[in-house]
């Protein structure tokens, strides 16, 4: 992929739209965002927010337009896309498990991520072996320490329950497992969801910090701050046939927001129906192959763990 020395992935669509059973998701949309850059994608509840963070993901299949994440082309190029990016919580899609603690949510993300340059054998190392860590315990630390994670300071450290954290502490665990394939792209969904003001500031902070380490940031919200680029959503009336209309999203410079309802709904859900895709390629990165042909919305976004 062609990054810059940072990293992260330019993010280019025009024209860019998903249609569902029930009508279009979301539709000429346009977004222009350089490498490491912070993008907030903003709307209402229902407007198709979380579709188009999954499509620009290549998690689901765009039936109108293109993008390009990278040097890679969307739809063409979604396998290319999946390899290169990660999701951040995506409620219903890649929840933390409530029954693990910490240190098992971690573990395992390490080991469902398929972007090690090692083998899977390395990962199984303890740590010390043979005078180095683990490549794992690498980059679980690397990861906690780019999204301000420190263990020692949670209730029971390591070893307390995810459905004991706070919302921030959530969303930093779930960013750190997002960042342990050191991804150029990654995308968050409902950044704002049940914070508080304050806690909305230090959700931002933390994605910036991401994206000055040069990770290309996407994250959908009710109401973006100033100084980001902006994706403004607007909700498609629901229609089965006749002429779409056209959406009210653009690439524009930060302001006053819609003001959100509570969580993406069901045309979001809907869309997932017939328009996600996954192709069963192995490990590596062939640019060649073309997976527009493939389905199943439920294998591509299966895939989370190694996103």
């Amino acid at each position: 992929m062609d990054v810059d020395s940072h990293g992260g992935a330019a993010v280019k669509a025009e024209g860019f739209g998903l249609r569902g059973p029930r009508g279009w998701v979301f539709r000429d949309i346009a977004v222009d965002a350089a490498p490491g850059s912070l993008v907030a994608v903003e709307g209402p509840s229902g407007s198709g927010r979380t579709c188009l963070l999954l499509a620009l993901t290549g998690r689901m299949k765009p039936t109108e337009g293109h993008a390009e994440i990278g040097r890679h082309r969307l739809p063409k190029k979604m396998a290319a896309v999946r390899r290169s990016t990660a999701l951040g919580p995506v409620p219903g899609v890649n929840d933390l498990d409530p029954a693990l603690t910490v240190s098992e949510q971690l573990r395992e993300g390490a080991m469902l991520q398929r972007r090690y340059d090692a083998p899977l054998r390395a990962l199984l190392r303890p740590r010390g072996a043979h005078g180095a860590p683990a490549p794992a315990q690498d980059r679980i630390e690397e990861a906690l320490a780019a999204v301000g994670l420190d263990l020692t300071t949670l209730p029971k450290g390591p070893r307390t329950s995810v459905r004991d954290l706070e919302r921030l502490e959530a969303l930093r665990l779930s960013v750190a497992i997002a960042l342990l394939g050191r991804p150029r792209l990654l995308a968050v969904d409902d950044l704002d969801l049940k914070l508080s003001d304050a806690g909305r500031a230090e959700a931002w902070s933390l994605l910036r910090s991401v994206a000055a380490g040069g990770t290309t940031v996407l994250a959908v919200c009710s109401e973006a701050p100033d100084g980001v680029t902006v994706v403004r959503m607007g909700l498609q009336p629901q229609k089965t046939h006749g002429p779409a209309p056209e959406s009210a999203a653009t690439a524009a410079p930060s302001g006053p927001a819609e003001e959100a309802a509570a969580e993406d709904a069901e045309a979001e859900d809907a869309a997932a129906e017939e328009t996600g895709t996954h192709d069963t390629e192995d490990t590596h990165d062939h640019d060649d192959h073309d997976d527009t042909d493939t389905k199943g919305a439920d294998d591509a976004l299966a895939e989370t763990g190694r996103a």
